[in-house]
């Protein structure tokens, strides 16, 4: 298990793995930042931008699309730290105290994030789930979420996860997915977490189709497998790891973010960076397809 430097993030989240630049993104939420690293090299790039940023995808035009405060933006990052932000879409019913959260494309390399409500212990089930596409933004796909989490898919992409990291839920959702069209059905109960230690928040599928999640609270990463039994655990140095991506050249490293936010602040491991070894590999995140002619699969807003 190693550390990437000395980094501290207050919230890190959504690792991902640019094969292309042998490079690790990530960001810190409330810091407003995207970090990059380079594996080959060990040194580390920021970008700070104009408003919090939940969750980012890479692009197949270069640069990240990314679920922001007030939308989905695409995202140019320079050498020279200059950060350009262009807003693509935003939501009708992304109001004030709220932002975008978890997100990744999914195997077709359309982009998914979720909207929260930022104060948790309001418990407002305000949060929807949105597809992005070159078309425009979807229509809500599942509402009433609390803290939208743990977006993934099934290798063949044809099963699409989802989790609600609230206490009062700690839910890890299943759906049917229609890989033409982007439409998830079928909605049923993955694993419940509350027989777990942690609450389910970033998550990844490794090569046999496994699900892993950070066990938020819990200092732990937990594998379940396809039909929803969990099969392995990992304990980990923090008590809140929030998302995890496998990545490396051969895409046998499991990256975790993690929280320092609300911890002691002489606890050396929390908002830490970490990459391990699990023995297994991961899937390539695919990347968003600017000039993709998917189809709709329902009304645009």
């Amino acid at each position: 298990m190693d550390r990437l430097g000395g980094l501290r993030c207050a919230v890190g989240e959504s690792p991902l793995w640019s094969q292309k630049e042998g490079a690790w993104y990530w960001v810190d939420i409330p810091a407003r930042t995207v970090w990059r690293w380079h594996a080959a090299s060990g040194s580390a790039r920021s970008w700070t931008l104009p408003e919090m940023v939940g969750c980012i995808a890479l692009k197949d035009d270069g640069g990240l699309v990314a679920g922001m405060e007030t939308g989905i933006f695409s995202l140019r990052l320079d050498e020279a730290q200059a950060a350009a932000a262009e807003k693509l879409a935003s939501p009708a019913g992304l109001r004030e105290g709220m932002r975008f959260n978890d997100g990744r494309c999914d195997r077709q390399g359309r982009f998914w994030s979720g909207t929260m409500f930022l104060d948790m212990a309001a418990a407002r089930a305000d949060g929807h789930l949105y597809r992005y596409t070159p078309q425009g933004l979807s229509l809500p796909m599942v509402s009433k979420l609390i803290v939208q989490n743990g977006l993934a898919w099934s290798p063949d992409g044809r099963t699409m996860y989802l989790s609600d990291s609230h206490v009062s839920r700690q839910l890890i959702w299943a759906y049917d997915y229609d890989i033409d069209d982007g439409v998830p059905s079928a909605q049923r109960i993955f694993a419940d977490m509350n027989q777990h230690p942690g609450r389910p928040d970033g998550a990844a599928v490794d090569v046999d189709g496994c699900y892993w999640t950070c066990g938020n609270d819990g200092g732990c990463i937990l594998r379940f497998t396809p039909e929803g039994k969990l099969d392995r655990r990992i304990d980990l140095p923090m008590a809140k790891p929030a998302m995890c991506a496998f990545g490396g050249a051969g895409l046998d490293t499991l990256l975790v973010t993690s929280i320092s936010a609300g911890q002691a602040a002489d606890d050396e491991w929390a908002g830490a960076v970490i990459a391990l070894r699990p023995g297994v590999t991961g899937l390539p995140e695919t990347e968003f397809q600017t000039r993709a002619a998917a189809k709709p699969g329902n009304a645009f807003l």
